[in-house]
């Protein structure tokens, strides 16, 4: 049985859950509009370019939710899963997961992006294990900081050796499938890296390296390389 590790923004969904949640918050109102939309789309920028400093970025993308109630945010969560999730889960995408759910393989999602956003879109794909940046909770409330190593970079590198030594799973025959040089120090860690509709860094690398490059934007998963 091997280890199916999947990314979620731009891999596994047809856009960016983090961005789309700052820009959701900004439309409902519940965050500084012209703030708010200027910092996200920065943020989103400089993790295009590699260049996110991921603490202040946390720093900033965790305050609404320690600003507001519990209460509250789980209902603007639904609301945005329904309205804004939904319409970018990938068909192709929850093909290749069924594959590999048809092989008995382990299933796992490793996004930078906090867990609050990233837990109820993950559950909509069936995939039952996931490790993202998680948001410190205190008595029911979040605080704004994190809690452990933010899932970035090396980060996810960290926290999946984790993962593997407290489940007992390995990295034999291993897969990861992400569409970012941001995920390049996991890539290079697993058996079988996968590119998915990659930005032009992790496109021209994969093309070094002979990587698969695949898409999960066309109507049939290309997933020829699959085994």
């Amino acid at each position: 049985m091997s280890l199916a590790i999947f990314d979620l923004d731009n891999t596994l969904l047809a856009d960016d859950s983090d961005y789309l949640w700052g820009q959701f918050l900004v439309d409902q109102g519940i965050v500084d509009a012209d703030y708010y939309a200027r910092e996200n789309e920065r943020f989103y920028q400089e993790y295009k370019q590699g260049q996110l400093d991921i603490i202040e970025f946390l720093k900033f993308s965790l305050k609404p939710l320690a600003d507001n109630s519990i209460h509250d945010l789980h209902q603007w969560r639904t609301q945005f899963i329904e309205e804004i999730i939904r319409p970018i889960l990938l068909q192709p995408a929850q093909e290749l997961i069924n594959k590999h759910k048809q092989k008995g393989d382990s299933l796992l999602v490793i996004t930078a992006t906090n867990r609050f956003v990233t837990e109820p879109i993950v559950n909509l794909y069936g995939i039952p294990h996931l490790l993202a940046t998680t948001p410190e909770l205190i008595n029911n409330q979040y605080t704004g900081k994190v809690a452990g190593t933010p899932c970035f970079q090396e980060g996810k590198v960290i926290r999946l050796q984790q993962w593997l030594k407290d489940t007992g799973h390995t990295l034999e025959d291993s897969w990861f499938y992400s569409d970012s040089h941001n995920d390049l120090p996991l890539l290079k860690l697993v058996v079988h890296p996968v590119a998915v509709n990659p930005d032009e860094q992790l496109k021209h690398y994969s093309e070094q390296t002979n990587w698969p490059i695949i898409s999960l934007r066309e109507q049939k998963c290309p997933v020829h390389h699959f085994k």
